[in-house]
């Protein structure tokens, strides 16, 4: 939502809460003495508005739309949004209650304090009303804060739709273009005469990945086992292109069971490591690893290159940009891409909050 909006919102909220209170005010100085000086009336009136009613509902309604919200409601703690809340009109109408008391009204300090028990009674009293005055501030902030959520939520979900649609297409173009796919049915070609059952195996791994990409990346989430899944078959299709069997290492840590994560979200690292690793013979050089605990899933790709050796850009490849941007959509403030280039060395660590 533009902030234009948001701000005119406050404003509506703050006009037609001078409103009602003036109207309430206008109710209770007509019915009241009117042997009383209109100057003094004016500014009882204005002392009331202020103190007693606006400054303590000011307090509560941005402590609730600041701090309640997002670190309690939000989070789905009701108890602890309620309780806290409570704590914090009951604060603000302290405050407000001292400066009304004590700084504007200090001639009266002597009369409270010769009120003894009455005066402390009547202090909670009106502690207690502004409290409840103010609290009605803050429930307001939470509905106004809730509604722009929402409303932010809805659209950040409409342009992440266009965004994975947009993505899905790169990753289709990225992992399936010609290149891969016809080196791919070349080699198996060449299994066929030396190994039959061999390359009827890489047959079935390569529609498989067919079938992943062009129907499990339709939804949003996908089990992590299953990307895992797609990774090795991803691998042992690249494998083929080398005799060197430990060419390429992946190791995942961790138990992957019944964990959601974005489809395809590692998958255009290991793309880029294996275009521009340019030595098959070297062991090791490629090595995916994927960490899995309680509060991260860690993906760390890193591949060896010759610094001296120019690769061919190829225009088709998914950007660090557009990986980027999709990871803000879809983990805005749970992930950490970390990117480095040694002399001889890339390396990629993606921190993913688990959950």
């Amino acid at each position: 939502m533009k902030k234009s909006i948001v701000i005119l919102l406050h404003i509506g909220f703050w006009l037609c809460y001078l409103l009602l209170i003036g109207i309430m005010l206008a109710v209770f100085y007509r019915s009241s003495n009117q042997a009383i000086d209109q100057t003094e009336r004016v500014i009882n009136a204005f002392k009331s508005l202020f103190l007693f009613a606006f400054f303590p509902s000011f307090l509560t309604f941005y402590g609730c739309y600041l701090i309640v919200f997002q670190k309690f409601l939000q989070q789905k703690k009701f108890l602890l949004s309620l309780l806290f809340g409570i704590l914090i009109s009951i604060g603000a109408s302290i405050i407000a209650y001292v400066v009304m008391r004590y700084f504007i009204e200090s001639g009266q300090m002597n009369d409270m304090d010769k009120g003894g028990v009455n005066g402390r009674s009547t202090a909670v009293r009106t502690i207690l009303f502004m409290s409840f005055i103010s609290s009605i501030a803050g429930l307001a902030a939470l509905i106004i804060k809730g509604f722009i959520t929402w409303f932010n939520e809805i659209k950040l979900k409409e342009e992440l739709k266009q965004k994975n649609h947009e993505t899905e297409m790169a990753l289709i173009k990225s992992q399936l273009d010609p290149h891969f796919l016809f080196n791919t049915l070349n080699n198996i070609d060449v299994l066929i005469l030396k190994d039959a059952e061999e390359a009827s195996n890489y047959l079935n791994k390569l529609s498989d990945i067919l079938r992943f990409m062009l129907y499990e990346t339709k939804t949003d989430e996908i089990l992590l086992r299953k990307e895992i899944e797609y990774i090795e078959k991803y691998i042992e299709l690249q494998k083929i292109r080398t005799a060197n069997a430990n060419y390429v290492s992946f190791e995942v840590i961790g138990n992957p069971a019944n964990i959601p994560i974005a489809p395809m979200v590692f998958i255009p690292f290991i793309e880029n490591a294996f275009k521009h690793s340019t030595n098959k013979k070297i062991d090791n050089a490629i090595n995916v690893q994927l960490f899995i605990n309680k509060e991260n899933i860690i993906f760390v790709c890193e591949n060896k290159y010759d610094p001296n050796r120019k690769v061919i850009q190829e225009s088709n490849g998914l950007g660090n940009h557009l990986i980027q941007r999709r990871l803000n959509l879809i983990y805005p403030e749970q992930h950490l891409l970390e990117l480095e280039k040694q002399i001889n060395l890339y390396s990629v660590k993606l921190t993913i909050k688990n959950g």
